[in-house]
């Protein structure tokens, strides 16, 4: 989802943490390369990773991208100085702050190239969302449940995110800007809909089914899995590979929340677990997408 994640990711052991952004041919710059590193406190989703994209690409092309969300780092080679960078990455109020910068080597210039694997693979898991967003939305509504209408509202997230990460190969830095902000407007409204739903709900009463939410919820589990299985060849891979794979981790939390809150709704014959999992996914996705509409 959209950061949509803010307070929910939860970066997992042991593997390598950092991705490497392969750009095209890096054109040709008379100043001399710097190597600079940043801490990023605030930046922990692919949401955030995408805006942190969007805002460099306002400045002199960077040959190299790192992003290492697990220890929330950026490193770059940048033609400009790190105070430059610095700036355009201050607005954001991730909290970024430098750590060390030198000059660049050329083995510091060195990076893998985009494989086509990556971009099927973005390409399966933008559909697999999609089709999830789909599914749980009609089954919410049958359902009468805020968790599962929330939980697709997350799928929809995440398909804005895997789609922009596929829109952002080839296009200028404003046109990814306006497709972050058109995903974060979308967003915005459906988190919106989904507390004004949640509050109908409350106000009038509903009778949500909690053996439907914990079928819906581990069909979607599965899809989650899924993407997990597909993503974990390229964990460590090429662009967004790796914040892909702690989307999708996250989203197991999510469909396991839902199945828990099914569970509770089963169990003591009340629609309050229901409308509690509905209203905490729905503020998470509206985080997120606010995030993203700031973006300048």
């Amino acid at each position: 989802m959209t950061d949509t994640c803010q307070g929910r990711c939860s970066c997992s052991g042991a593997a390598p943490t950092t991705t490497a952004t392969p750009t095209p041919a890096a054109p040709a710059i008379d100043a001399p390369l710097s190597l600079s590193c940043f801490a990023i406190p605030g930046m922990d989703c692919p949401a955030e990773e995408q805006m942190i994209r969007m805002a460099l690409a306002e400045g002199p092309a960077a040959t190299r991208l790192d992003f290492d969300l697990e220890g929330r780092k950026l490193t770059l080679c940048h033609a400009d100085g790190a105070d430059a960078v610095l700036a355009r990455l201050a607005p954001l109020g991730f909290g970024a702050r430098l750590l060390e910068t030198r000059p660049a080597t050329a083995a510091d210039l060195a990076q893998p190239a985009r494989t086509a694997p990556e971009a099927r693979t973005l390409q399966l898991l933008l559909a697999i969302n999609a089709l999830m967003f789909g599914v749980e939305i009609l089954a919410g509504w049958w359902a009468q449940s805020a968790g599962l209408l929330a939980d697709a509202l997350d799928m929809l997230a995440d398909a804005a995110v895997y789609g922009l990460a596929l829109y952002a190969v080839g296009h200028a830095p404003a046109l990814q800007r306006r497709a972050a902000h058109l995903s974060g407007a979308l967003q915005s409204l459906l988190a919106l809909g989904m507390l004004a739903e949640v509050a109908r709900r409350v106000f009038f009463g509903a009778e949500p089914l909690g053996d439907a939410m914990m079928g819906v919820a581990l069909l979607a589990l599965l899809a989650n899995v899924a993407c997990l299985l597909l993503i974990s060849r390229h964990r460590h891979g090429g662009a967004h590979m790796r914040a892909s794979f702690i989307f999708s981790a996250n989203d197991v939390i999510a469909n396991l929340g839902v199945i828990l809150a099914g569970a509770l709704v089963f169990w003591l014959d009340s629609p309050w677990p229901d409308w509690i999992i509905g209203t905490l996914i729905g503020v998470i996705v509206l985080h997120g997408a606010w995030r993203i509409l700031k973006l300048r």
